[in-house]
């Protein structure tokens, strides 16, 4: 039987207290003259619940009812939600019919790790900067940091149509209404949109919303891996997630820890992405999600709080993955099982481009090129056009053999400090009369 209070406390923005029996995250109903309203439990304290109205404490009045409705934040769960495109408290938001069968409570807890396996399986991007030098690997957790202005939704588009997965769930929070209908039309033009579920909360929606999207993507990311899918969710931006966080604790006048941030902050986002998982029985979960960095400032508290929790990070900046500072911690356990040369494309491929970047600076400081800077400033120029621009799209070998073009187009074979018998079996054939062991 439900609960039903008819005096609220007091009203203090989206935040409402009651004197009334409830359990943290229980849901609740507002009935105002304008309607009723959504409203959760975010805190207890003795005999007061304090409740986040979804839509807003516009409107609400003391002598209003509230009526507890006994169960937390649940979501519909069928292969119904394919296609198709809900907002951050689980309703449609792309004018289909509401889902009310199976319903399954979100936000639940990591999956026993006696269940999960070590992550051996390469997920395929069509990216030569994940694919080739930071492998994305199956039920892996990586944050991609970038500041405001960089393409990072452009490049989760991408990574949507590209991704060799069974199945693609986008949680977006705080997006601008553009960005909303980007991702919609770009993965329906480009045929993925009917293997991806969304869930999107935009900047003019509640701000609890915007807490459970994270939670609506991974309940149902779970639920499909137990169906023996693999699921890659994508999620952007961390950065609204944790300032929403913020926001709320602000209301509930808790303690500020670092920045104003809530003390709990690390535990928060790890609960989100500890929910990554490869099942030892059935599928899996991979995730992805932007933060995008206050100041380009790494040591600030979200990206902070993110790098000890993740297996690595991608750093996005000019437009570009940046080699150095990215990095994919799991990429050694599958790269050398993809093709043999992977590895050392990927070492020497790097080291090379460092060398590049320090006869930039040579250069910028106005010393003389030699013959071997030269080669270096050729070298770098063609890996930013054909391995760093995220315009490029080509199957992981294609991109293999891109690398030894490139570096045969600018190097001798022993200048690579490649092993000679790769070299023999991969140099690119118009260089091939320079390759130790062959003749002309």
């Amino acid at each position: 039987m439900n609960k039903v209070y008819s005096h609220i406390e007091s009203i203090v923005g989206n935040v409402i207290s009651v004197k009334a029996d409830s359990a943290y995250g229980e849901l609740a109903e507002v009935a105002t003259r304008y309607g009723n309203s959504l409203a959760e439990t975010i805190r207890l304290d003795g005999e007061m619940a304090y409740l986040q109205v979804f839509s807003g404490g516009r409107g609400i009045s003391t002598g209003d009812e509230v009526r507890f409705l006994g169960h937390p934040m649940r979501v519909s769960f069928s292969d119904s939600l394919l296609g198709r495109i809900f907002d951050g408290a689980g309703s449609p938001r792309d004018g289909g019919p509401e889902l009310t069968d199976n319903l399954i409570t979100i936000a639940g807890p990591s999956v026993n790790p006696f269940k999960r396996i070590i992550p051996k399986e390469m997920i395929r991007t069509g990216i030569p900067m994940i694919d080739v030098f930071n492998t994305l690997v199956k039920s892996q957790k990586l944050p991609i940091f970038s500041v405001s202005g960089e393409p990072y939704n452009q490049l989760l588009a991408r990574i949507a149509m590209q991704a060799e997965v069974d199945l693609i769930i986008l949680g977006g929070m705080g997006l601008k209404f553009d960005d909303y209908l980007f991702f919609k039309d770009t993965l329906e033009e480009g045929g993925a949109l009917s293997k991806t579920i969304m869930f999107v909360h935009t900047a003019a929606d509640p701000v609890v919303e915007c807490l459970m999207v994270p939670d609506l993507s991974l309940a149902i990311a779970e639920k499909f891996a137990l169906k023996g899918k693999n699921v890659l969710v994508l999620l952007t931006d961390m950065t609204n997630f944790a300032d929403s966080l913020k926001e709320i604790s602000i209301t509930q006048e808790q303690v500020p820890s670092n920045r104003g941030y809530p003390g709990d902050l690390y535990s928060q986002l790890a609960a989100r992405y500890e929910k990554a998982v490869d099942f030892s029985d059935a599928g899996s979960i991979t995730t992805l999600a932007v933060t995008t960095m206050p100041g380009d400032d790494v040591t600030h508290p979200i990206p902070d709080n993110t790098g000890y929790i993740t297996e690595g990070q991608f750093y996005l900046k000019g437009g570009k993955i940046e080699p150095f500072g990215s990095l994919s911690r799991l990429k050694q356990q599958v790269n050398g099982k993809t093709r043999e040369d992977h590895r050392a494309i990927m070492d020497g491929m790097i080291k090379l481009f460092a060398s590049y970047r320090d006869t930039l600076e040579k250069k910028s400081m106005g010393f003389q090129m030699t013959a071997w800077d030269k080669k270096l400033l050729k070298y770098g120029e063609l890996f930013e056009s054909k391995m760093m621009d995220l315009s490029v799209n080509t199957p992981l070998e294609k991109a293999l053999d891109t690398g030894w073009e490139i570096l045969g187009t600018c190097f001798e074979p022993r200048e690579t400090g490649l092993r000679t018998e790769l070299i023999q079996k991969f140099w690119f054939k118009g260089h091939s009369q320079n390759v130790p062991g062959t003749q002309d």
